[in-house]
C-alpha cells in the first residue's frame, strides 16, 4: 500500500515541557503551557498538551465525519464533535491517554448517526494513529 504526503508541519517545544511554550515553525500556533491545577500546576488561562490533542482530534474527526456524510448523501448541518481527553497514570509508573468522542448529529436518524461515526472512526487519521494504543469511546447523539 503506497501513501502520498498531503501535508507536513512542525512544532517546537521550549522551556520546561508542560510549563514551557510550543509554537509551530510558521508562528500560527504559539502557546504558553501550564500544568493544570488538577495535576498540581498553576493552571489558569494557559493550555496543555491534552487540550491541544483534544482540539486536534475533534477537528480532524469532524472534518472526516462531514466528508463521509457527504459521500453517503447525508446532510449534517449543526453537527458537532466533542473530544474528551483524559491523562491516566499506569501502575508501572507510565502514562497513557483515553478519549471519548461525542458526536452530535441533530436531525439524523440514530442508526445513520451510529454508522457515520463508526465509518469516520475507520478513516480519521487520529483514530488510525491511536487504534490499539489507547481506549477511544464513540458516542453518537441525534
Amino acid at each position: 500500500m503506497s501513501t502520498t504526503t498531503l501535508y507536513t508541519t512542525e512544532a517546537l517545544s521550549t522551556g520546561d515541557g508542560r510549563n514551557g511554550e510550543v509554537r509551530s515553525l510558521d508562528g500560527v500556533l504559539d502557546e504558553v503551557l501550564a500544568v493544570p491545577k488538577e495535576m498540581g500546576g498553576p493552571g489558569g488561562d494557559r493550555t496543555n498538551p491534552e487540550q491541544l490533542f483534544a482540539a486536534g482530534y475533534a477537528a480532524c474527526f469532524h472534518n472526516g465525519l462531514r466528508l463521509i456524510a457527504a459521500q453517503q448523501d447525508v446532510k449534517v448541518p449543526g453537527s458537532t464533535v466533542t473530544s474528551t481527553v483524559s491523562l491516566l497514570s499506569k501502575e508501572d509508573g507510565g502514562f497513557t491517554l483515553a478519549v471519548k468522542l461525542s458526536v452530535h448529529l441533530p436531525g439524523v436518524e440514530q442508526t445513520t448517526a451510529d454508522r457515520l461515526v463508526q465509518t469516520t472512526h475507520q478513516v480519521c487519521p487520529y483514530s488510525n494513529a491511536t487504534r490499539g494504543n489507547i481506549d477511544v469511546i464513540l458516542e453518537a447523539t441525534v
